[in-house]
């Protein structure tokens, strides 16, 4: 799987929210500033989340944004899918729909595989683990096999 920056900054700019205390509105810039985001994209990617009901905005002097739901409701997958929609896909195809010939018939099987590990994963850490610093055993026991740092 490749994250790509759009992803990395989603969950970087939702980790800084749940992160700020009582839950009070960010600014834009504060977020940017804080993260390393550069603001133009932070602001495409927060419309993103707004969309998708997982940030609050207002504008104004005491505007900004804020989670639209505690950060413990709130799973890293979601995020992804917020901004770049299917967790894993094959040239934009859900991989239960694929059908390959052949030789590469095991090929679907082992796309849907890939999905449900990235899930395993994804689907279960939220953005309250990631900003308090304690991941699900899940993590831990994948970071703790022999080749996963290789």
């Amino acid at each position: 799987m490749r994250v790509s920056a759009k992803v990395d900054y989603a969950i970087r700019a939702m980790v800084e929210l749940a992160a700020t205390p009582e839950g009070g509105p960010r600014k834009a810039e504060q977020l940017s500033t804080s993260q390393q985001i550069p603001i133009k994209f932070l602001e495409n990617i927060m419309l993103d989340l707004r969309h998708a009901g997982l940030v609050r905005s207002q504008r104004g002097v005491d505007g900004g944004y804020w989670l639209a739901k505690p950060a413990s409701e709130i799973t890293l997958a979601a995020v992804i899918r917020a901004v770049e929609g299917s967790l894993a896909d094959v040239r934009g195809v859900r991989a239960e729909a694929l059908a390959f010939d052949g030789t590469a018939k095991p090929l679907r099987d082992v796309w849907v595989a890939v999905r449900a590990g990235l899930r395993r994963v994804l689907d279960t850490v939220t953005i309250a683990d990631v900003a308090a610093g304690e991941l699900p055993d899940v993590v831990a026991d994948l970071t703790a096999e022999p080749n996963a740092w290789a």
